[in-house]
């Protein structure tokens, strides 16, 4: 096999993959259906044209038998009138026509017979068409149901290709969801140990614990002042009642003011000048 029929195969074998996949058999069927019933007309055209032609050399054979008949007459006109000469010719002239009559017969018969025929033909050809078209409906009918019954398994089974897409429009979503979720429960994992902090805020986890350490020593820092400039060393006892008292209300105010969220560092600073100067 050369090159160029080697290509020539192989495009009419893809061709026919081609069309196959493109097939609808309904169609098909419905296309064979008319391409029989169009056989079938042109058989009756046939079975018309040959029965005119038959009536044609039908009216042809009554003429020719009239003809017949006329030139008897006129024989025997001639023998009555001692014409013999006249009466050979008509009776003559009856032969040929008699002749004609026997040819116009043999093709009337063999008209007849081909009418017959394709009679007969007509009425296999009608049958075949009656039962092709039973066939086919049937054959539609299950065609149908068999499209309906994949389509269902498809969409049952996620096997189509919209089913698909759709399985994969839902798996995405859900990737997307869980990915999510994990994002969400990280960054609350991570904000809650403190790894993250609000962005709200401009100081890092780390400044806010320096700036307590500092605020925390400045306070200890202020209170030993405090106690060495009252005499409260830690080993003096003396005026322990009215020292006690003061102490027990102190604790109370202090109590009681630690429940405030905010504390203004200029009036912790301002009362304990004013408990510098009533001690001086």
């Amino acid at each position: 096999m050369g090159i160029l029929s080697r290509a020539s195969y192989v495009i009419r074998s893809k061709l026919n993959a081609v069309l196959n996949r493109a097939e609808d058999p309904t169609e098909t069927l419905d296309y064979s259906y008319e391409q029989l019933r169009d056989e079938l007309q042109d058989v009756k055209q046939g079975i018309a044209d040959l029965t005119t032609q038959k009536k044609r050399l039908e009216i042809q054979k009554r003429r020719l038998e009239e003809n017949v008949e006329k030139h008897n007459e006129q024989a025997r006109q001639a023998v009555e009138q001692d014409r013999e000469d006249l009466a050979r010719q008509a009776l003559e002239k009856k032969k040929q026509k008699m002749s004609q009559i026997e040819d116009l017969e043999g093709q009337i018969q063999d008209l007849q017979s081909q009418q017959d025929q394709l009679v007969e033909q007509k009425d296999e050809l009608q049958k075949q068409i009656e039962q092709f078209r039973t066939k086919k409906e049937t054959m539609k009918a299950r065609h149908e149901a068999a499209k309906a019954s994949a389509r269902v398994n498809e969409a049952m089974t996620g096997a189509g290709d919209e089913m698909q897409d759709i399985n994969q429009a839902i798996e995405r979503a859900e990737e997307r969801t869980e990915d999510m979720e994990a994002r969400s429960q990280a960054m609350d994992e991570l904000r809650e140990d403190g790894v993250l902090e609000s962005q709200i805020s401009d100081e890092s986890s780390l400044e806010r614990e320096l700036e307590e350490v500092r605020q925390k020593g400045s306070v200890d820092a202020e209170l030993d002042t405090l106690k060495a400039e009252m005499g409260k060393a830690e080993d003096g006892d003396s005026g322990s009642s009215d020292a006690d008292v003061s102490e027990a209300e102190l604790e109370q105010e202090l109590a009681d003011e630690s429940t405030q969220v905010d504390v203004d560092e200029s009036e912790v600073e301002s009362e304990l000048d004013e408990l510098k100067e009533d001690e001086q």
